[in-house]
């Protein structure tokens, strides 16, 4: 997993419509990268949700957001679509990208074990090394507490 004053791993990938994205396309910009394990599940749609009703205050901020998983640009489109986010989703089926942040991993729920993506985000500075990062992020909680962060930061 890349640290605090890192450089942030470099990605290219789709969007829910299809259009590729890449970290030097912001660069210059306050850019959350938040890491969620998939479309429409409880918590992920919780997280979705807060960061899109705080949307006028992440524009405001001149901040970027990715949400981030291994779900396809289709599945990607319809919870986009049907939660009315304003900010793009990348689809990370190949799992590179995941792979490079280190959060694709083993996780437990209700005594299975599986692979998959734990809830982490990075802010990634203007300058492109990563300022902060979020383990373990409550989805109701984690777009007031990234604006926060970005103030103090900034």
């Amino acid at each position: 997993m890349p640290q605090i004053g890192d450089t942030a791993p470099a990605f290219s990938l789709p969007d829910q419509d299809g259009v590729v994205h890449t970290l030097a396309e912001v660069a210059g910009k306050w850019t959350l990268l938040y890491f969620y394990p998939k479309d429409a599940t409880p918590g992920c749609t919780v997280e979705a949700q807060t960061i899109r009703d705080a949307w006028p205050d992440f524009t405001g901020s001149n901040i970027v957001v990715f949400g981030i998983s291994a779900d396809s640009v289709a599945s990607h489109k319809k919870f986009a679509d049907k939660q009315g986010l304003p900010f793009t989703l990348l689809a990370d089926e190949e799992k590179n990208m995941v792979s490079a942040y280190g959060v694709w991993g083993k996780k437990k729920m209700m005594g299975r074990e599986y692979d998959g993506i734990f809830r982490t985000s990075f802010l990634v500075a203007p300058d492109g090394t990563i300022a902060k990062i979020y383990e373990e992020v409550k989805p109701s909680e984690h777009a007031a507490q990234v604006l926060r962060d970005v103030t103090e930061l900034a």
